[in-house]
């Protein structure tokens, strides 16, 4: 009987080929388009999971209390605490610090700079699931200068060999014996890293520094007990704190609040995941998109399957008289949706297959290489049965309730079905223009952060980072004069970091506006003499430093309006003279820089210091001119191998690297207007076949209406009217929702623009065209037709 039922389905689809293929690919395309982004939404949520751990591991985060300042959330904490609350708490199982490093990696004649390094305890392949394939990461790694390698980095420097009990160098001076090999770090996980560094190690390059309560902040995981509640241990953290306070933080006020954030919410805790979180609300619009396009494609189905209720009554008619009950009718018109929808699902497993690479390139991660892995296909093919059964559902029991007596007659009722035809018409062309206005606003809010003056100029800057690398920081002076001599290199600069690069902090007092010192954790650049003036920063008051001054590397700071501001004065020249105290240093702002945009305009201007410090620093930046640049690069490139033979040329653009920042948005944004545009060709689609049949049905009626003089203008005009109605009463209610959708995403930026009507109008204007462009062409065909065919076949 089943057999029956799929043979019965397939004649009845290549029977109407036309309308079979526009449900297909539309419901394919609109398949495809959903699993790809549910491929990447379940890559997203599985961050960390492939810990065996995964439900007991919790980092520390620190809240920070200073009197009369803001709190400070931070997600790494002193590197003290791990060991302390394992020693004071039987709970905690196990503890470990992780901290990030860099280091002039070196094999024989293989030398690269590495900056995805960590230092920490042999205890991180306890608490984390990070499988070994060669040697032991338990024994030796508590000693000094022992490393453990990633399979990826094992394989650069060592090729197939064996690298358990080589040495490599780091820094050109500092041996290390290689322990073990472990596979690389999955790609979900939070942290990453190519080279672990034993503890010890830093130990002895850092003397007593991992034994002070107010020395380096790292990562800090413990592990509880399955099945705890974090909570209670939690709960004993203020007494913990106060135990452990230092006499400086007890002099000054401060207070430390300890949380624990459970590793399953790092990843997508913006405040305090850390370097590299997750971004819940796209995940959210994402999810919106995947179900909204998914949708368009059943309602085509709907649409397509109900317009040829007509052509269709009289075969139910005849099959109801020679003894066909209404549940076999059903269970037919069932077999058919299936059958269609499995035939989709047949092609979205080739094309999401095929686009996984683009799509991966698309949104900057690599989820899976293959679409064949986690059951991702069974779960397709789970979506596209339910989705033959849900969307076949109303047209099989509307198609099957046709009175056999009535239908052979031609007398049943469209109404009910040509009003929910145009409902969905509408549902489907809402959706399509809040997706057109979202793509829109996302490309103008882009390119408006972009072209924003930055207050800096970071055009033909080349910055060469050397990682405070003593050989190149005792010689800074000499170097830049040494690059400065090239042609086509106008000037350059040291300094600790730069705009878009990432910066330190500092937690600083500063004496406020009502003369009181007021604590302050403050971004802070470290630099030199040339640094203002070569980045073109404009001063709003006080001066900026100079040779002149023999105390400005030591007593002197600048600050930006931010920092004057939030400290209570009304104008920049205010601050001038006030004292600052920083890393020991006291000394006195003698000036105040106009805000400029050191991190994206995503976020407001930060309160800033700057001061001086040749020891510090660890870019070099050089002002190149626009004439022939790879010349100038590599000149630069010779004299820097001349100059530092040892330390690897690694150079970036300042504009490049600012630009960078925004990556996110920008994959974002393509995404984005690619699902908008399939949203929009879906619609299209069912568009089509709508008008296509509204067409033939009236074959006979656009025949008189040529007849007795119609032109074909008209007729054109006439067939359209009905489709566009309901394009602009989808626009009348798309305005309204994509105006809150979208006003809400843009509270997330600091810097953003406002939605103007145009953008309504643009985005209307453009479903009405191609809507129009849509139906005119049936129109078009069907009122260029012959009139005497079409009478001549009534």
């Amino acid at each position: 009987m089943i057999r029956n039922y799929i043979k019965i389905a397939f004649r009845s689809l290549w029977r109407h080929k036309g309308f079979s293929l526009i449900n297909i690919i539309g419901l394919a395309i609109g398949l495809t388009a959903c699993f790809l982004i549910y491929i990447n939404i379940k890559f997203e949520l599985s961050y960390d999971t492939f810990n065996k751990k995964f439900d007991q591991i919790y980092r520390v985060a620190v809240d920070v209390r200073h009197p009369n300042a803001p709190v400070i959330t931070t997600p790494a904490a002193f590197v003290q605490i791990g060991p302390s609350l394992q020693q004071d708490y039987p709970e905690v199982e196990a503890n470990v610090r992780v901290l990030g490093a860099r280091f002039l990696v070196q094999y024989g004649n293989s030398k690269f700079q590495e900056d995805d390094i960590i230092y920490t305890d042999p205890s991180l392949f306890n608490v984390f699931t990070l499988p070994v394939i060669k040697g032991d990461v338990k024994k030796g790694f508590e000693a000094p200068f022992k490393v453990v390698m990633t399979q990826t980095m094992a394989r650069k420097y060592f090729g197939n060999a064996d690298p358990v009990g080589k040495s490599i160098m780091l820094d050109s001076k500092y041996p290390a014996l290689v322990t073990a090999v472990i596979k690389d770090v999955p790609a979900n996980s939070h942290f990453k890293f190519d080279m672990a560094v034993s503890c010890a190690t830093f130990e002895k390059l850092n003397p007593d520094v991992l034994q002070n309560w107010a020395g380096i902040h790292g990562f800090t995981y413990i592990v509880l007990p399955k099945g705890y509640d974090f909570h209670k241990l939690e709960s004993q953290l203020p007494a913990f704190a106060s135990r452990h306070y230092t006499q400086a933080d007890k002099k000054e006020g401060v207070n430390y609040g300890y949380h624990f954030v459970p590793l399953k919410d790092i990843y997508m805790d913006t405040i305090r995941g850390g370097p590299q979180v997750g971004d819940l609300h796209n995940i959210h619009i994402f999810s919106a998109i995947a179900v909204f396009i998914l949708l368009i494609a059943c309602i085509n189905f709907i649409n397509l399957t109900t317009a040829r209720a007509t052509e269709r009554a009289k075969e139910v008619g005849v099959r109801k008289v020679i003894g066909a009950a209404r549940k076999q009718l059903i269970i037919q018109f069932l077999s058919e949706s299936v059958v269609l929808c499995l035939i989709a699902f047949l092609l979205t497993v080739i094309f999401s297959n095929s686009l996984l690479p683009i799509y991966n390139q698309l949104s900057g991660k690599v989820t899976n290489t293959t679409i064949f892995t986690h059951n991702y296909v069974f779960h397709l093919f789970i979506v596209s049965c339910c989705i033959g059964i849900g969307a076949g559902l109303y047209p099989a029991f509307v198609l099957s309730g046709f009175k056999p007596v009535t239908t052979l007659r031609g007398k049943f009722s469209k109404s009910g079905s040509i009003l929910l035809r145009r409902t969905l018409v509408v549902a489907q062309f809402t959706i399509s223009i809040v997706l057109i206005v979202g793509t829109i606003v996302v490309y103008t809010q882009l390119n408006y952060m972009r072209s924003q003056p930055l207050g800096f100029q970071k055009d033909q800057m080349l910055a060469i980072n050397f990682s405070s690398d003593p050989a190149v920081q005792h010689r800074v002076e000499l170097i830049k004069n040494e690059l400065k001599k090239i042609p086509n290199v106008a000037s350059v600069t040291a300094s600790r970091s730069l705009p878009g690069f990432g910066n330190g902090n500092s937690d600083s007092e500063i004496e406020n506006k009502a003369g009181v010192m007021q604590q302050i954790l403050i971004d802070a650049y470290y630099v030199d003499y040339d640094f203002i003036p070569q980045f073109e920063m404009k001063l709003a008051a006080g001066r900026i430093f100079s040779k002149s001054f023999g105390t400005d590397t030591s007593k002197a700071f600048i600050i930006n309006e931010a920092a004057a501001k939030s400290l209570g004065y009304s104008s920049p020249s205010e601050a001038v003279g006030r004292k600052l105290l920083q890393w020991g240093r006291t000394g006195k702002i003698i000036g105040v820089l106009k805000d400029f945009h050191f991190q994206s305009l995503q976020e407001p201007v930060r309160p800033l210091s700057i001061s001086v410090d040749p020891d510090f620093n660890r870019m070099l930046t050089l002002k190149i001119t626009t004439k022939n640049i790879p010349a100038t690069i590599a000149a630069i490139q010779s004299k820097w191998k001349t100059l530092v033979p040892e330390r690897q040329f690694n150079y970036a653009f300042v504009d490049e690297t600012f630009n960078a920042q925004y990556a996110a948005q920008v994959n974002f944004g393509n995404l984005f207007m690619y699902f908008a545009v399939l949203a929009i060709l879906i619609s299209c689609m069912g568009l089509f076949g709508l008008a296509s049949y509204s067409t033939i049905q009236r074959t006979r009626e656009i025949g008189i209406r040529k007849v007795f003089g119609a032109s074909v203008t008209g007729i054109v005009n006439m067939l359209s009217a009905e489709f566009l109605k309901l394009v602009v009463l989808s626009a009348l209610i798309a305005f309204p929702l994509a105006w809150f959708i979208m006003n809400k995403w843009l509270q997330d930026f600091a810097y953003r623009i406002a939605i103007n009507w145009w953008v309504f109008a643009f985005a209307g204007a453009m479903a009405i065209v191609i809507a129009f462009a849509t139906v005119a062409f049936q129109a078009m065909k069907a009122a260029l037709a012959n009139p005497v065919k079409s009478l001549r076949a009534e």
